[in-house]
């Protein structure tokens, strides 16, 4: 080969490499690329269309999210609906109950909510029931039944600084009002219903007279059934929103539906035990909650490549991430470029992560490819955010020029 056509060979080679979308992104100072992948495939063909450090288990944040999510809707289906029972445990005769009114938890995590979906107003609905019972004095007390959602309701692994505030509050089985006042944690939200309820009771001319009376072991009244939203609705409300007691409530559901116990050790356990029965790449993958507060948490981009490939298949599930540039936590990347609406991920970010997990869409919002990426040891959030909209451009449109 001549010097003329070897000056044009290396010249080519050099445009070929300055051209490469994920060399630049990675060379860029605002990512660490040892700790940095990124797995995008075409569904239809199966294709790699990029791949780096795919199998490197890194922090996921939130992106755990839409495991926790998927794992439990192809359990339960998009009409399923917590209900939570009411009753008393002893007749009513002449307006007096001697005994207490129960509260049966069913995991609910929106019961009284302040965030869409909202359902019926809880206590409302129970001092109703009282109500057209005919009662007008309980000798006994308000009593919350937990004992189908045993264990801790904070995570051994979370950070104690965000256990004081509304995203790190805990998840019981029974949760009331976001488990949160304002921006801060509620930590006994049991507490603050039976306060409330009492209050609304006395309001309504009902007394509670929180004495120590043994009711029936077998007279049962019932009083009120608080039903939620159809889970879709509070999936898609937590995906959109990243809510961490959603999801926390949600691998509780995972753990009383797939085992037998709806604690969080047991939802993880079960977690991670479907998944691998469906095939999926769990090497190097340890997932201890269900809302990716946890720094334990480890996730590989091919094991949420193989997640999302699976459940491309349902057509509920993409419509609960976020669209780029339009809604929820995703509003703002590749807002105003031609990908604004056509790429639907699951966002999570802590302190130096930064992940993006989900799909591609074409016109009719079906998905046409797997989009994760996941940046550890960030040194550069926002800058990094500004070179992910150029890595996503250059990969979906080549010919596209800002």
């Amino acid at each position: 080969m001549n010097r003329f056509l070897l000056s044009i060979f290396l010249l080519s080679l050099a445009l070929i490499l300055r051209a490469d979308p994920v060399s630049d992104f990675t060379a860029s100072p605002a990512v660490d690329a040892d700790n940095t992948s990124i797995l995008v495939v075409d569904l239809k063909s199966g294709k790699k269309i990029i791949s780096h450090n795919a199998d490197l288990p890194l922090i996921p944040a939130s992106i755990t999210k839409s495991v926790t999510i998927a794992t439990l809707l192809s359990k339960v289906g998009e009409d399923y609906q917590y209900t939570t029972p009411v009753f008393l445990n002893a007749p009513v005769d002449d307006g007096i109950v001697e005994g207490d009114i129960i509260v049966e938890a069913s995991g609910d995590p929106a019961i009284n909510t302040v965030h869409d979906p909202k359902s019926d107003d809880f206590i409302a609905e129970i001092v109703a029931g009282l109500k057209a019972l005919g009662v007008d004095t309980i000798r006994g007390k308000i009593v919350v039944d937990e004992s189908k959602f045993p264990g801790p309701s904070i995570n051994p692994t979370w950070q104690t600084g965000d256990l004081g505030y509304a995203y790190g509050t805990g998840t019981h089985g029974f949760n009331f009002h976001d488990n949160a006042s304002g921006n801060k944690s509620v930590q006994n939200p049991i507490a603050n219903f039976q306060s409330l309820l009492t209050n609304s009771l006395k309001a309504a001319g009902i007394t509670i007279q929180a004495l120590n009376v043994k009711g029936s072991d077998h007279d049962f009244v019932p009083v009120c059934r608080h039903v939620s939203p159809t889970i879709d609705e509070i999936m898609r409300s937590c995906m959109m929103r990243s809510d961490n007691q959603y999801a926390e409530a949600m691998l509780r559901l995972v753990g009383a539906t797939y085992g037998d116990k709806g604690s969080t050790a047991v939802g993880a356990e079960q977690m991670l035990s479907f998944w691998r029965h469906k095939h999926a790449n769990l090497k190097g993958v340890k997932i201890v909650d269900g809302s990716g507060l946890s720094r334990s948490n480890r996730i590989t981009a091919l094991f949420m490549a193989d997640m999302l490939r699976i459940m491309s298949k349902n057509p509920y599930y993409a419509s609960f991430f976020p669209l780029a540039g339009l809604e929820g936590t995703l509003k703002h990347l590749l807002a105003k470029t031609p990908l604004e609406g056509y790429l639907a991920l699951k966002t999570g970010s802590m302190r130096g992560v930064q992940c993006y997990a989900g799909y591609k869409l074409d016109d009719d919002y079906a998905p046409t490819h797997i989009v994760v990426v996941m940046l550890n040891n960030l040194p550069d959030r926002a800058e990094a955010r500004r070179q992910l909209n150029t890595l996503l451009l250059k990969t979906f449109l080549p010919n596209y020029n800002p």
